[in-house]
């Protein structure tokens, strides 16, 4: 157990190295990347589809990297907002990582992006223990999953920097409880936003690419508490020889919170068997 531990911490510290390298990267050329995160079937294809299309009606300089494990369907649906889209097929990882992300972008991110949208690989465990170099970290719900969906992944929920309920249009057929919803959210991640959005209706539709441009511009982002209460444990994650230590303390992963050690270690044990 305790070299599955130390293998599963190291992997993880080396990632957040790169991905403070990345960051600072892509922060000098004035790119900000979006990391969504969220279940199979929640509708985030479709409501980012809905912000690269507002985006470039707006002159917003926007690209877009979506991550499966195997089809590009997600890519060709993305792509008919006009943005730069890339596909990227992660042959069974169940998650993308930040050296995964940064060999994509050379040579194809265009220099004048302002806003790189990633979509995760569908999933609430593996992904939420990988930061990407991400200023904005999404986790999105849709009315049908059930409300008790952030107690059962805190480390997404309790990691995000923005919550966005989607499909809204059928909460009404699908019984969702936006009280209880919130209260969960509330209950992992005091103090988070949680936005209402309907692809199909419109609604919502422009608050993510507001939000995402926001940050861009350096307005303060929310800190969950959860990764405030490890800051202390993630200050050495990024040091290098000669280097000081750069934490990134909203986007990491709580290595040690509650529900985190399972989470992490269960991705971890499918991934690299």
């Amino acid at each position: 157990m305790c070299r599955v531990v130390d293998l599963q911490q190291a992997v993880l510290a080396k990632n957040d190295t790169t991905a403070h390298r990345l960051r600072t990267e892509l922060a000098a050329r004035g790119t900000a990347v979006v990391n969504l995160l969220s279940s199979p079937g929640s509708g985030k294809t479709a409501l980012l589809e809905r912000e690269l299309v507002l985006a470039r009606e707006t002159g917003v300089p926007v690209a877009a990297l979506t991550a499966d494990l195997a089809t590009e369907n997600d890519a060709m649906r993305l792509a008919r907002s006009g943005a730069p889209v890339k596909q990227v097929l992660t042959d069974g990882l169940c998650h993308l990582e930040a050296h995964m992300l940064g060999g994509h972008l050379d040579g194809w991110l265009p220099e004048d992006t302002r806003l790189l949208f990633v979509e995760n690989v569908g999933n609430l465990v593996c992904p939420a223990s990988y930061d990407l170099g991400e200023t904005l970290r999404v986790v999105l719900a849709s009315v049908t999953e059930g409300e008790d969906k952030p107690l059962k992944y805190p480390t997404a929920f309790g990691l995000a920097h923005l919550v966005l309920v989607t499909k809204t249009d059928i909460a009404e057929a699908a019984a969702f409880d936006e009280d209880a919803f919130r209260a969960h959210v509330e209950q992992v991640n005091p103090g988070v936003e949680v936005l209402l959005t309907s692809a199909r209706r419109g609604d919502g539709v422009g608050a993510l690419l507001e939000r995402a441009l926001n940050a861009a511009n350096g307005a303060p982002v929310h800190r969950p508490v959860m990764a405030q209460q490890h800051h202390s444990t993630h200050t050495h994650a990024h040091a290098e020889p000669g280097e000081a230590s750069h934490a990134h303390p909203h986007t990491h992963a709580g290595r040690g919170e509650p529900g985190a050690a399972t989470e992490a270690s269960g991705a971890m044990a499918q991934t690299r068997a």
